[in-house]
């Protein structure tokens, strides 16, 4: 890898270290309204069962957490991709790899 590229890498990642944090934060917050938004649609408005509710019923209990998990994935995935876009985008680099060019 050349001097060049390097310095594009290195700089790639630091722009993408705090662009992927902040994008981690928002999607947590998103993921979150996301997922009660979908458990009310399904339930009506009540709140998801924690895995140690008493009256939550096992069927119920594993819909929300896969639905949950499902959702948080999703989310975290495009905001993830997002930075990594954005971050080439404003640097040339793809944070992470080898220096590769933009396309």
């Amino acid at each position: 890898m050349s001097r060049l590229a390097a310095d594009a890498r290195r700089r790639a990642d630091l722009v993408y270290k705090p662009v992927d944090l902040i994008a981690d934060l928002i999607g947590g917050l998103l993921a979150s309204l996301i997922f009660r938004g979908a458990w009310s649609m399904i339930e009506h408005g009540d709140e998801a069962p924690e895995p140690t509710d008493e009256q939550g019923s096992w069927g119920e209990i594993l819909l929300a957490a896969s639905l949950h998990g499902t959702i948080f994935a999703l989310v975290k995935a495009a905001m993830e991709r997002g930075a990594a876009e954005g971050t080439r985008k404003l640097t040339g680099s793809w944070p992470g790899d080898e220096g590769q060019p933009a396309h």
